[in-house]
């Protein structure tokens, strides 16, 4: 399959942190969730990830595993996963035993995206695993534990994840760095970048990952995947506007004051200073904000530059409608470039 028949068969996928919109509460961010799941299914959207984070007041995924059961019950066909379950916090067990629970409910429809990283701040990692002496440095065996767990062969071994066993939930490795793109690429699995907030070595990671992969029972070629903000809106004008709320999200997470997602401004002026706008501009490096027309551009620009076999979009809308809006017009320019 050339370059060309490639953007044509991209899958898009969506990634939600169920943010709390200023002003609201943690129930209504939830059910904005589900609903934006729902659209998703509608929309054709491959997939619908949500991601692992504590201790952060504009957040409320810290339980990831229910909420993926909850998207999971109010849904029908859509994909429904992690972007992932920060492992390190978690022994490798428990979340067997939770993804195949999930997966006995939800068969062919559950994914386990992991990553290494706490998730939160270091105080509130520790809060998390206590006497657990777990590293990041443990991440590769607890990767392997976690797929031994789900394998068909283990009803032998005196530890077994039931319900967990046998259902070969299929594991998919994130990172903002090279680390885990090498890792992924060495036990063939599937793999996502998080160009979304951490774009330096993007490309250096996706070398990687395809120069080391070995086919796996999951995998017999490379799947790479991307995760980029995205926010569509009728014009150009109006998508910027929406998008100020995502940077004041990013100003708030480098000012490490996690608020809830505040409203757009008219603008920026005055509320960063030169640093942070710099700081906060190379973290959107993999923005794509504009009209359908504008972002189909900057999408294909991307999907040409990276050759990535997924885009998965993370779109930091203040207002709901809006959010759904964006999402719809963005599955518009998915069917565009496929067609």
């Amino acid at each position: 399959m050339n370059k060309e028949e490639n953007l044509k068969h991209t899958p898009f996928s969506i990634l939600d942190l169920v943010p709390v919109m200023q002003g609201s509460t943690h129930k209504v961010a939830m059910e904005n969730s589900l609903a934006l799941a729902q659209h998703a299914e509608d929309f054709g959207y491959k997939r619908f990830w949500i991601s692992e984070h504590h201790n952060a007041e504009s957040l409320v995924s810290s339980a990831t595993s229910l909420l993926i059961g909850y998207v999971a019950q109010g849904t029908k066909s859509i994909r429904v996963g992690s972007g992932g379950v920060m492992l390190p916090n978690h022994a490798p067990l428990v979340i067997a035993e939770q993804f195949g629970t999930l997966a006995t409910l939800y068969p062919n429809r559950i994914d386990l995206g992991l990553g290494r990283a706490p998730g939160t701040d270091q105080l509130t990692a520790r809060a998390l695993r206590r006497d657990r002496q777990e590293t990041v440095n443990d991440f590769p065996q607890d990767v392997q534990e976690l797929e031994r767990y789900f394998s068909k062969n283990i009803n032998k071994n005196a530890v077994r994840a039931i319900p967990g066993e046998g259902l070969e939930v299929p594991l998919y490795l994130l990172g903002s760095s090279t680390y885990s793109a090498q890792l992924a690429g060495s036990l063939g699995l599937p793999y996502a970048f998080a160009s979304h907030f951490a774009p330096t070595h993007l490309h250096d990671a996706l070398l990687l990952y395809h120069s080391n992969f070995e086919a796996s029972k999951q995998l017999i070629k490379p799947y790479a995947m991307a995760c980029v903000n995205i926010v569509v809106a009728d014009t150009d004008e109006e998508a910027e506007y929406l998008a100020t709320s995502m940077k004041l999200f990013m100003l708030n997470v480098i000012r490490n004051t996690r608020q809830p997602l505040p409203p757009p401004v008219k603008s920026m002026d005055g509320l960063w200073n030169s640093m942070e706008e710099a700081h906060i501009s190379h973290m959107m490096q993999y923005t794509f904000i504009g009209s359908k027309e504008t972002v189909q551009k900057k999408i294909l620009a991307f999907l040409t530059e990276t050759s990535v076999n997924e885009i998965i979009a993370v779109a930091h809308i203040y207002d709901q409608i809006a959010r759904l809006r964006s999402f719809e017009l963005l599955s518009q320019i998915n069917a565009n470039i496929g067609s």
